[in-house]
């Protein structure tokens, strides 16, 4: 049990290391390296590194790779609450190693562009190079208005995975189709929202780099105003999550036809 669990996070530390190796790797290519990467092309990063991450790790620990998805799970679909903690910390760390790997071979770039810039990290300046690696809001925002776009995002994320992850539903794909369209629901909500607050939808993918800006030099300033990388990008998603689970089962599976319930999910996988 013990040795499965251990395989199961170290999975889930992987699959979380690899969504921000290419992730936050796109953002740095267009802020230091200046390649021209357009909003859609790096949204579109984003999701391909979600499902690259979910295929990864999804057939050792369900490729959760995403504490908000792991909580929601716990709350609706039985997945076992032993195993919360475990996966979060394994995910926040994955994002942590992620996220220090992409420094390590960004780390000349970054800074010669600071240099350039004349970019003090610890000041207001440094959330220019900062940005690269976590996520923040639009100066216009209020942190509530941050925090309800970050959960109205992530519960319509959550929705689909669960959707098309559920053995009772007849419309889900099968195969390997599920972590491509859940991939493209992060690059949908990327481009549609993203702009407002960076689309964190996952509090590791966010805390976990958060943690090496407040390590490499960053200091408090990474932490955003008013706390703001303590509550939006973690409480929200989490937040958001479980609200979807709940519209999930209480308000659409009850509606499933009686046949999906009644015919063996295998032979409904082979029609």
């Amino acid at each position: 049990m013990q040795k499965q669990l251990f395989g199961e996070c170290l999975s889930e530390f992987i699959g979380t290391f690899a969504l921000i190796f290419v992730g936050v790797a796109s953002v740095a290519s267009l802020v230091v390296a200046g390649i021209n990467v357009s909003w859609w092309s790096m949204s579109i990063c984003w999701g391909l590194a979600v499902t690259l991450g979910i295929y990864i790790s999804g057939f050792v620990s369900g490729g959760h790779i995403n504490p908000a998805v792991t909580i929601s799970l716990a709350v609706w679909k039985g997945f076992d609450k032993k195993k919360v903690i475990p996966y979060i910390i394994s995910q926040v760390l994955g994002a942590f190693a992620g996220a220090s790997v992409v420094y390590a071979l960004y780390s000349e770039g970054i800074r010669t562009f600071e240099k350039a810039q004349n970019i003090v990290r610890a000041s207001q300046e440094g959330l220019a190079t900062a940005g690269i690696f976590s996520t923040f809001p639009k100066p216009y925002l209020s942190t509530f208005q941050a925090f309800m776009v970050e959960l109205a995002i992530t519960a319509f994320l959550m929705l689909v995975i669960l959707a098309v992850t559920d053995p009772k539903n007849g419309a889900a794909p099968n195969g390997g189709i599920p972590a491509l369209a859940i991939g493209l629901t992060v690059a949908i909500l990327g481009l549609s929202f993203g702009p407002l607050t960076g689309f964190a939808m996952n509090p590791a993918r966010d805390f976990g780099p958060r943690i090496f800006l407040l390590l490499g030099g960053w200091g408090s300033s990474a932490l955003g105003p008013n706390l703001y990388g303590l509550i939006v990008p973690i409480l929200g998603p989490i937040v958001g999550a479980i609200i979807a689970g709940a519209v999930w089962e209480k308000l659409i599976v009850p509606y499933f036809p009686k046949s999906s319930h009644d015919v063996p999910v295998q032979k409904r996988q082979q029609a």
